[in-house]
């Protein structure tokens, strides 16, 4: 699933490699880093999984904001608006087009539906990666807690 960040503000947009995605504005903590002041130093954690784009805010000071709404953890669809502090992107995903292809908007053909709100349930302060963790350490979803739809 290709799954990207289109900055609001202009610029080329921002391509998620990874099913694990760090914000925030310290280099050495964070794999996508936001280099201004009201960003916190891990400010969101990004989950890329089954054509779907899940957020945890990691207690920033200044929030993370979907469609304008100020939340702890969510999923994210195509079109969304994703605002960490005051930066914002909008959210593309849809299917792998390989390296070097241009993707046109669009939307997934198919929604993961979750039994419950399990999510991020099994992430807590202590598990969260710190200095000294990999981002491997951190567990968000287990396989039965995904439900796809028949």
């Amino acid at each position: 699933m290709l799954a990207q960040l289109i900055p609001q503000q202009g610029g080329p947009p921002i391509t998620l490699q990874s099913a694990i995605t760090i914000v925030g504005r310290s280099a050495k903590l964070c794999d996508l880093v936001i280099d201004h002041t009201s960003i916190s130093k891990q400010h969101c954690v990004l989950v890329k999984t089954d054509g779907l784009l899940y957020l945890r805010d990691l207690a920033s000071t200044n929030g993370t904001r979907v469609n304008g709404q100020r939340v702890v953890r969510g999923a994210l669809l195509p079109g969304d608006q994703l605002a960490f502090s005051g930066i914002s992107y909008r959210v593309h995903l849809g299917p792998d087009q390989g390296p070097g292809r241009v993707m046109r908007n669009g939307a997934t053909d198919m929604i993961p539906v979750f039994d419950d709100d399990r999510l991020f349930d099994e992430l807590t302060d202590d598990t969260l990666p710190g200095p000294d963790q990999s981002k491997s350490d951190v567990r968000f979803l287990r396989d039965s807690d995904l439900l796809l739809p028949d």
